[in-house]
């Protein structure tokens, strides 16, 4: 299962980002992962919870947002989002390509962080 070393990744990235911008938590981390990327949605999800634990990530929510695959066909001069994996050819014209623009990514594309002042109020 190599989502947890994916999980692991994802936590030093973010603690990372989140040191650098004084954060005192994280809420969210926003994850953008193509469904070519070979990455399986459940069990990263599963591997974050348990590498969270005791980070400052403790307690965030990891949202994953699919990005479907697009092909670029030279016939229609167009990007193309294809609906699955078995056939890389235009679902338009039906030209055969191998022009992949979107679908490997997996990305952190955001974070949501706390910062000292929520965290005094929620003390309040």
């Amino acid at each position: 299962m190599h989502e947890l070393s994916i999980a692991h990744g994802i936590v030093d990235v973010v603690t990372e980002s989140a040191r650098a911008a004084n954060a005192h938590g994280i809420r969210a981390v926003f994850v953008n992962v193509g469904r070519l990327s070979g990455v399986d949605a459940g069990a990263l999800q599963f591997s974050y919870e348990l590498v969270v634990q005791g980070t400052m990530l403790d307690g965030s929510r990891l949202v994953i947002q699919e990005v479907p695959i697009v092909i670029y066909c030279t016939s229609c001069c167009a990007e193309r989002e294809l609906t699955g994996v078995q056939r890389f050819r235009c679902p338009v014209c039906d030209t055969p390509s191998g022009d992949i623009r979107r679908g490997r990514e997996l990305e952190v594309a955001s974070i949501e962080i706390t910062d000292a002042s929520e965290v005094a109020a929620a003390i309040s």
